[in-house]
């Protein structure tokens, strides 16, 4: 839910509240002015009067609270989608869908650097990076922070990348003069890229130890499920050959 729509679902629910105590405090003022002639003060009227002192308050409040918020601007509307954007939107609801985008933008991703220097090892990003989202729901722990760092490391070194590669395809555009400088700043950034990536596999590989190592069982003793799997094995295999034997035919006794 955007900002916007928040916005006037909260002023929505002021004047609903602001209504509701106005029609609930009338009738009980009217009932008061009423009844009260009739047979004097007593407790049921100070209790009607409370009753409508108390909404006429509320009533009052609400449409305070009402009249500040709506003297607020709104929030501006998000920005309308295009046919395109819709589309995306609604594919990527689905988990089918939305595997099927994230393929296509690293397809995408791939085509942009294609050829380049960094091309063999922005496919090692590619794979310790579908790598560690296979990790990342067993990361718990002291392990959760190495999620955040992967990501942040992770469009970085996408970011960096790119650089790369433009950097790379604008070197026969450049003067003669000028191209030297631009060569020595395109290796130093590709050695940078690919130093980062290496970095990047060994936190997946940290990651791997971890998950490995936390599903190990305390002091080398089986897991409980692996215990249980056992014993119903042994269980069945127990009952399946009573009956076996149940339905042996006996041999009588000489």
């Amino acid at each position: 839910m955007d900002e916007r729509t928040r916005y006037f679902r909260q002023l929505k629910r002021l004047r609903g509240a602001a209504r509701r105590w106005s029609v609930i405090g009338g009738g009980l003022t009217a009932a008061t002015a009423v009844l009260t002639p009739y047979a004097g003060i007593g407790i049921a009227d100070a209790a009607w009067a409370a009753g409508a002192g108390t909404s006429v308050m509320l009533a009052w409040w609400r449409w305070r609270d009402h009249r500040e918020l709506a003297a607020i601007e709104p929030p501006p509307p998000p920005p309308a989608l295009q046919p395109g954007d819709r589309l995306l939107a609604a594919v990527e609801r689905f988990p089918a869908g939305r595997q099927v985008v994230q393929e296509v933008r690293r397809q995408r991703n791939r085509h942009a650097v294609r050829g380049s220097a960094v091309a063999q090892a922005w496919d090692r990003l590619d794979r310790a990076s579908t790598t560690m989202v296979g990790l990342a729901g067993r990361l718990t722990g002291p392990g959760e922070a190495a999620v955040l760092e992967a990501a942040t490391a992770e469009q970085w070194l996408r970011d960096l990348g790119q650089r790369v590669a433009a950097v790379e395809r604008a070197l026969p555009l450049t003067p003669p003069d000028q191209r030297a400088g631009l060569q020595e700043s395109h290796e130093s950034l590709a050695a940078q890229f690919t130093e980062g990536v290496t970095a990047f596999e060994n936190l997946v590989a940290s990651a791997a130890s971890y998950v490995a190592e936390d599903g190990h069982p305390v002091a080398a003793a089986q897991h409980p499920a692996l215990t249980s799997l056992i014993d119903a094995t042994d269980r069945l295999r127990g009952i399946a050959e009573g009956l076996s034997e149940l339905r042996r035919p006996q041999t009588p006794a000489a």
